[in-house]
């Protein structure tokens, strides 16, 4: 290998060692900011729900119910549900957490959470959103939503973390998922019948809250 050649491969591998580093540092700022932020409720959902959608008017009222109850809110910080959800924990005077990611669109941090924190790594949010979390509210949403959601669910079936509630809301939006988890994967037996006890749906924000509150004791 040439002197040149050998300089980018010793300049990769420096820069991999100091992206260690960086990801130390992101779980360090995050764990200090979050570990003053007590029985939350991690809400999702689509960054393209307008607030003229019912799904919209929902986050926000759930939010708004469970900062009353005493929880703490904790969305990823950017528009749509994630902005409904932060509106409805800050007006209410509780806890409100986004937890931004850097994206190149949709993602922008939205103005409504008081507790603010930034993520590079996609890994290291998702580690928060479990770790702090007492329950999960799912809304409408796309893949990243899908992704937190059956995050959750695997780490609570292969019982890497303690069972907690996981709540869809919006029944006639996951229909066609819930009836392909039950008619082909159960069918075919690649998950058993009490995986899909691992979750309910509830499209009532009070209901939900209700719902936390016989797993959760402030």
């Amino acid at each position: 290998m040439d002197e040149k050649n050998q300089f980018v491969v010793d300049s990769l591998s420096i820069e991999e060692s100091w992206r260690i580093f960086r990801i130390m540092a992101e779980f360090v700022d995050a764990i200090e900011t979050l570990s003053r932020v007590k029985h939350a409720v991690s809400i999702f959902g689509s960054a393209r729900t307008k607030p003229d959608d019912p799904y919209y008017q929902k986050a926000e009222l759930l939010a708004r119910l469970l900062a009353q109850k005493g929880f703490s809110v904790i969305t990823g910080g950017g528009p749509g549900v994630m902005e409904a959800a932060n509106k409805g924990a800050a007006e209410a005077g509780g806890r409100s957490v986004g937890m931004n990611i850097r994206l190149p669109f949709e993602q922008k941090p939205n103005p409504y959470a008081n507790i603010s924190i930034d993520y590079k790594y996609f890994f290291t949010r998702k580690v928060m959103f479990v770790k702090y979390a007492m329950a999960y509210v799912v809304l409408p949403g796309g893949f990243g939503t899908l992704d937190e959601l059956f995050e959750a669910l695997t780490l609570i079936q292969t019982k890497r973390i303690k069972t907690f509630p996981v709540i869809l809301m919006g029944s006639e939006y996951w229909k066609g998922l819930i009836d392909w988890l039950r008619k082909t994967m159960l069918h075919d037996n690649k998950i058993s019948p009490a995986d899909l006890e691992l979750f309910q749906i509830i499209d009532d924000p009070e209901e939900v809250v209700k719902h936390i509150q016989k797993y959760v004791i402030l």
